[in-house]
């Protein structure tokens, strides 16, 4: 018998006015040992040079834009459904600021599993993969699902077993193969910000996949985390609202999907010692909104 036949695999990288960051990342796909077979780039919208920086012919690039910024998530639904359509094997999620190591996807591509996410790391090596080991929506007192992170449970890549089997990804070097997006549909783009990752990788696993940080699948992030979010902030008002999607759509019981209603009650009481009208605002459209959302959404786009 012959060799296995060698799965084709297409890189779909969301950008917003960030083309210094994004041209950096290009790079990073230009130095990989195992070429990509296609590179859609979805453009939302960018008011910068970033259409300059697209005009580059080392890699097999195809450029969507936008003409209105749909956000990450919506960025993701029309990136990953082009890929689909178009037949690739595998489709490799990858965000505008960060640099994928030389043998990154040949790692990747070496581990036969259909759901498979990078380990990344900061400007100074140091372990920063945020990906949930835990996430934990059976407990109603835990009142943020994610418990246990690779980055805690570990501290350092060198620490990890070469697979960490993890329960929700960012879409930040997340390699996806054909057969699951036929399975479970495309990215939520209502959820315009935050958690449509955390969604699809929910429904990734109700449909019987199990996802794996690869430890030797190095991501270097080009900028610092900054999860501590203005909570008064227009952000603030999509992290609230699609953290109490989750819960709506995924909790395990009743408590866990009641918690949105909890979780909205104490930030309004608490509201004049930290956020004030404003996040009390912002909590109070966001449990509204959210019951919108509960019905799970994706769909299926046409089969190649």
């Amino acid at each position: 018998m012959g060799e296995p036949a060698r799965e084709s695999v297409a890189v779909v990288v969301v950008t917003h006015n960030r083309a210094d960051l994004l041209g950096r990342m290009l790079d990073g796909l230009v130095a990989q040992t195992w070429q990509p077979d296609a590179v859609i780039v979805v453009d939302n919208a960018s008011g910068d040079h970033t259409q300059q920086v697209l005009d580059r012919h080392d890699l097999p690039l195809q450029v969507i834009r936008s003409e209105e910024n749909v956000g990450g998530a919506g960025g993701f639904r029309i990136g990953m459904e082009t890929a689909y359509v178009a037949g690739w094997d595998r489709i490799w999620l990858m965000d505008d600021d960060v640099v994928p190591a030389p043998d990154c996807l040949a790692t990747l591509m070496a581990v036969d599993e259909p759901c498979l996410m990078c380990v990344r790391e900061d400007l100074d090596g140091r372990l920063v993969e945020k990906s949930a080991t835990t996430f934990d929506l059976r407990n109603p007192l835990a009142i943020k699902p994610k418990t246990a992170s690779v980055e805690t449970t570990y501290g350092t890549r060198d620490a990890m077993p070469p697979l960490v089997e993890i329960q929700v990804v960012a879409f930040e070097g997340f390699l996806v193969r054909h057969e699951v997006v036929a399975a479970v549909g495309l990215p939520d783009p209502e959820f315009f910000i935050f958690y449509d990752d955390a969604d699809f990788a929910l429904r990734a696993r109700k449909a019987g996949y199990r996802i794996w940080a690869v430890r030797d699948a190095v991501l270097v992030r080009q900028l610092a985390f900054s999860q501590e979010l203005a909570l008064e902030s227009w952000k603030g008002y999509y992290m609230y609202r699609n953290l109490f999607v989750v819960h709506f759509r995924h909790g395990q019981n009743a408590l866990v999907r009641a918690k949105p209603y909890a979780i909205s009650a104490a930030v309004v009481a608490l509201s004049p010692l930290r956020g004030g009208r404003a996040e009390a605002g912002n909590v109070m459209r966001a449990v509204r909104d959210a019951r919108r959302m509960r019905a799970e959404s994706g769909g299926v786009p046409t089969r190649r």
